[in-house]
């Protein structure tokens, strides 16, 4: 008995190792780099790691078992990164502005890529990625939408391509349309992926556009709940389950990661809860999507190499 009860624990035991080890690195990498997200980085780490092999079986279905629970703990604990007031002072013509600019992004790339071809689940992944808060925001909607592992990588990485075009792209193209640092970060925060490529996009405007363009950008994060619902509510009727049961009309972590903007808006946190809230938010989402990362078969990672690129390109497109 005690020798079965060993080999089926070895597996989880090295899954979780493996899991740490990718997302300890991806940790240090990205803050000596930090145009370049943890998550963004602990994805290619997965992929690279999934290739080798040194992985098995078991090992990789430790790993996958692990992703989920850390994907929605991620998820949730993102909440405590929202504080309504916060996004209330913006106005409601911004805020207009980032409901539309959310909206026909999300929208409009789904369209674009049934037209262009892409796998729906693909489109899905990006249309989220882009319109609200590139990795994150897809690590939120891999969960809902049918879709294969090599999609997540492939629009980890078209957020993390299209998103470092337009930390050069922003402020230059703001600039030569005289735009004062108050909207430069104002563009930068309603049309850049990621939240520390927003930071990067704001910083040649001066602080106060980097000021603006964090609130913009988390804005747009308050849609990432109500959104994921959303699609987890058609496809449930899309796809009834087998065997009778159904998957809930709204996901609990959804729920929870409501429930912590609530927290998060009424004060009582102190800042150094919330700062180690926020790292280990960072943390769990990496290891998600290194778990993601190593279910990922590169040569169907590259077989939608082209299409996937233009999709990102017209969605970089729409979204700015």
């Amino acid at each position: 008995m005690g020798t079965i009860t060993a080999r089926r624990t070895k597996p989880h035991l090295t899954g979780l190792a493996v899991t740490a080890l990718g997302v300890a690195v991806a940790y240090l990498l990205s803050t000596a780099v930090p145009v370049l997200s943890a998550l963004t980085l602990a994805v290619v780490l997965g992929v690279l790691a999934g290739s080798l092999p040194v992985l098995s079986d078991g090992t990789r279905q430790a790993i996958a078992k692990v992703t989920k629970k850390l994907l929605r703990a991620g998820v949730v604990l993102l909440g405590l990164q929202l504080a309504l007031p916060s996004v209330l002072s913006l106005g409601p013509g911004t805020l207009l502005a980032v409901v539309l600019t959310v909206g026909l992004t999300f929208l409009g790339t789904i369209g674009l890529g049934r037209l262009i071809g892409v796998p729906r689940g693909l489109a899905m992944l990006v249309a989220t990625g882009f319109s609200i808060c590139g990795a994150s925001a897809i690590a939120a909607m891999e969960g809902v939408v049918e879709r294969e592992d090599s999609d997540v990588a492939t629009a980890v990485a078209l957020v993390t391509f299209y998103g470092g075009l337009a930390i050069a792209a922003v402020p230059l193209l703001g600039g030569w349309l005289g735009m004062d640092a108050l909207r430069i970060g104002g563009w930068a925060g309603l049309g850049v992926h990621e939240v520390a490529q927003v930071v990067a996009a704001a910083t040649p405007a001066g602080t106060a556009a980097v000021a603006v363009a964090v609130v913009v950008k988390l804005s747009r994060v308050v849609l990432l709940a109500p959104m994921v619902a959303a699609v987890s509510v058609r496809e449930r009727r899309r796809r009834p389950s087998a065997g009778g049961k159904r998957a809930p009309l709204v996901p609990l972590f959804v729920l929870g990661f409501l429930a912590m903007v609530v927290l998060r808006s009424t004060g009582i946190l102190p800042g150094v809860a919330l700062d180690v809230a926020k790292v280990v938010c960072t943390l769990l989402l990496a290891g998600a999507l290194f778990g993601l990362g190593c279910a990922v078969r590169i040569g169907s990672l590259i077989r939608t190499g082209g299409r996937a690129l233009l999709l990102g390109l017209l969605s970089t497109l729409l979204v700015g």
